[in-house]
């Protein structure tokens, strides 16, 4: 990959190397945002009947496998790896094949299924740089957009306090949810100096002291930290693996949507980082999806879940103007050296709702603008219309009329088991669907004519459209 041009609104670009303390810090600042993801860990155990125990082991296994991706996904020379600050997380894709595999077989039927996808995804990696006509930048930038808007409902619940349990957003759960998404918005916009870097930590903190003022976090919360282990060897835990052919399909559907999210992460990291990004590059994202791959398989085999690119990460890199790849070892180190500490670990299981709500819509803004840029940056014509606004129409169904899914069949819902998967599949189908008819070659025959100049306007215009020409 060659080295970007580094765009002015970064402070440390992705080849450069910032302080030792300022890397430390922004990759525990990662690990902040990457603690969110671990609630999908937890879900799946509760929903297959298990014990704290064995969420205690997935949890800390897929901060190992986590690590062990970030680090592979830095990789900036060899055929593994974008090269890019592209962390990942536990993949949302992964969540309804999980809890199906967690309540047919068990924990080791987990892993074992996740350990096909990551191969499975591996093998897709080395087909998908040729696939490119599947993916131009509007429906890239389209996936980008999608990828911060399949989480808004999320972030909203969490945001006001709320979940299928808690359906009243008492006052105090509002006002940790403000102050702490006020400050971090704050200091990235109006401080001076480093103190933008590490806005979403300063942010984080205050959110959790407020929670403790308010009572949000009690001593019931914190004699949870308290009566976690020291020190703890998780790999003894380990359940072993096993297979069954008929999940098969849900974890390649899993696999499929999780690729389609990389693509998209992948396309705006190259974008954020160059200011000559013009396409994506495929090649380098064939790269990135072979290291998400390595973590995806990394947590089947060692214990955790599926894997896949953070786009909540992303757009805190974007918002602190640090995406350096030095910072993914500085995040990979952390997470594996967290999953031996787990009362570390428990300081994020507490993470009060309105925090965690309060981050994901600060690094989700960056997320969808960047989605919408990268979509108006191309010539958009009737057909182009069409396949953004109806796939946009059909993703947000999921999230608008959830209950219309509910008796799809297990084999096919992780399709609908989000907004960002619908949404994604619907643009491809479509774009293949809308590519019949578009001549690869037109000819414009101009006449020394007083309109000439008019109708060559026109003709660029509309074959612009049709072909996705930028603008200019």
């Amino acid at each position: 990959m060659m080295d970007p041009k580094k765009p002015s609104s970064l402070l440390y670009g992705v080849t450069e190397n910032p302080p030792l303390w300022i890397t430390t810090i922004q990759g525990f600042q990662h690990v902040c945002v990457y603690a969110i993801s671990l609630i999908f860990p937890v879900v799946i155990v509760r929903e297959a009947g298990g014990s704290v125990e064995q969420a205690s082991f997935l949890v800390s296994m897929s901060m190992v496998a986590g690590g062990i991706g970030v680090i592979v996904q830095a990789f900036s020379k060899g055929p593994i790896g974008a090269g890019y600050l592209c962390p990942q997380v536990c993949g949302p894709s992964f969540l309804t094949a999980s809890i199906l595999a967690a309540k047919t077989g068990g924990l080791s039927l987990v892993l074992g299924m996740t350990t096909i996808a990551g191969v499975l995804e591996a093998l897709f990696s080395r087909v998908i740089r040729h696939l490119r006509f599947l993916f131009p930048p509007e429906i890239t930038g389209f996936i980008v957009a999608m990828v911060g808007i399949t989480v808004v409902r999320f972030a909203s619940l969490n945001f006001l306090g709320l979940d299928s349990a808690d359906h009243v957003t008492e006052a105090r759960e509002l006002c940790v949810a403000l102050l702490t998404l006020g400050l971090m918005v704050g200091l990235n916009v109006w401080s001076k100096g480093k103190l933008k870097l590490f806005c979403v930590l300063v942010g984080m903190m205050a959110g959790y002291a407020a929670s403790y003022a308010f009572g949000l976090i009690g001593d019931s919360q914190l004699s949870e930290i308290g009566k976690a282990a020291g020190i703890w060897f998780p790999l003894s835990e380990h359940p072993g693996w096993s297979f069954n052919l008929y999940l098969l399909i849900p974890f390649v559907i899993a696999m499929i949507c999780s690729s389609l999210k990389s693509i998209g992460d992948l396309t705006t990291c190259q974008k954020v980082n160059d200011d000559n990004w013009k396409r994506p590059d495929m090649q380098n994202i064939s790269k990135g999806i072979l290291a998400d791959a390595i973590g995806c398989t990394a947590g089947g085999v060692l214990g955790g879940m599926g894997q896949s690119t953070s786009s909540s990460n992303i757009g805190l890199s974007i918002a602190t103007g640090v995406t350096s790849r030095v910072l993914a070892y500085s995040m990979g180190g952390i997470l594996i050296g967290m999953s031996f500490f787990p009362k570390l670990s428990a300081v994020f299981a507490i993470m009060p709702k309105p925090v965690m709500g309060a981050t994901l819509i600060f690094a989700l803004s960056f997320m969808v603008i960047a989605g919408l840029q990268i979509v108006m940056s191309r010539m958009i014509d009737a057909r182009k219309t069409f396949i953004i606004g109806i796939s946009l129409i059909f993703g947000l169904t999921v999230d608008l009329m959830p209950e219309a899914f509910t008796g799809v069949h297990p084999w096919i819902s992780p399709i609908f088991s989000s907004s960002l998967s619908t949404g994604a599949l619907t643009a491809v189908i479509l774009n293949l669907i809308f590519r019949i008819g578009i001549a690869k070659k037109v000819r414009l025959e101009l006449a020394p004519e007083a309109q000439s100049s008019e109708r060559l306007f026109e003709f660029m215009e509309k074959t612009g459209g049709l072909w996705g020409q930028e603008k200019k």
